[in-house]
């Protein structure tokens, strides 16, 4: 008999590139998944989405499809935008049935207040990234692109995926990973609960001593070489590597 528990994932990166990967998610869902109370998703699902005008591409369909499939049995799942997918909106969630989640979201999980996050506003001394993140997060801004034709989106998108990567050569690996003070920060501002975020996708869990309380952070995996996900319980949280 499987106990009560709920799972969290983030950065898979689905793309047209990474077929395997992509496989390895759709198993997931009908072998793990499927026997959880819930799955929450943090943020960069896919490698990109340029709206949900795109629902009708092959590989975006069949995520979709795949994730109604899995809410159909009664399997609860969650949404939080991430900085590669944060175009997804109503209609994504509607044709999956994912409730979006706001980041950050506190909830109570199994008795134990939790915080969730995608991780990425964690990292203030990206301060090149961050002013980006605002830009792009503004609605004004998001409905001139998205007024855009798909091809000129993608190729607007092509063109910050690489600048972003040429940025990447030029950051420090510390400056790419969460700020020690924000994370202080938010766990005071929420009453000192259990974190989990992705983004960084540097895998562990963290002891943080805040004002006398133990506060656990995990940082959940990517979906690069293979996939990975949290279980937590009652009991608490474990990682497990597909």
């Amino acid at each position: 008999m499987q106990h009560s528990h709920s799972l969290f994932i983030s950065d898979l990166h689905l793309c047209e590139s990474r077929p395997n990967i992509n496989q390895q998610f759709f198993d997931f869902l009908t072998q793990t998944a499927i026997h959880a109370d819930a799955l929450y998703i943090l943020g960069d699902l896919f490698e990109y989405w340029l709206g949900d005008d795109t629902l009708d591409q092959p590989l975006n369909q069949q995520v979709a499809t795949a994730l109604k499939q899995l809410t159909a049995t009664g399997v609860k799942l969650y949404f939080m935008h991430g900085n590669r997918d944060f175009l997804i909106a109503q209609d994504f969630a509607v044709l999956s049935g994912a409730t979006l989640l706001p980041d950050p979201s506190l909830i109570d999980l199994y008795g134990t207040p939790t915080l969730l996050m995608h991780g990425d506003t964690l990292c203030t001394d990206d301060v090149k990234y961050l002013a980006f993140r605002n830009q792009v997060r503004n609605p004004v801004w998001q409905h001139q692109f998205l007024a855009q034709p798909l091809a000129t989106r993608i190729a607007l998108a092509q063109q910050a995926r690489k600048q972003s990567e040429s940025d990447k050569q030029e950051k420090s690996s510390e400056i790419m990973d969460v700020n020690d003070a924000a994370v202080t920060a938010v766990l005071t501002e929420y009453n000192y609960p259990r974190l989990i975020h992705g983004h960084t996708h540097r895998s562990a869990v963290h002891n943080h001593n805040i004002d006398g309380h133990m506060c656990q952070r995990w940082v959940l995996t990517d979906w690069y070489e293979h996939g990975g996900y949290l279980r937590c319980d009652n009991q608490g949280c474990e990682f497990t590597q597909l």
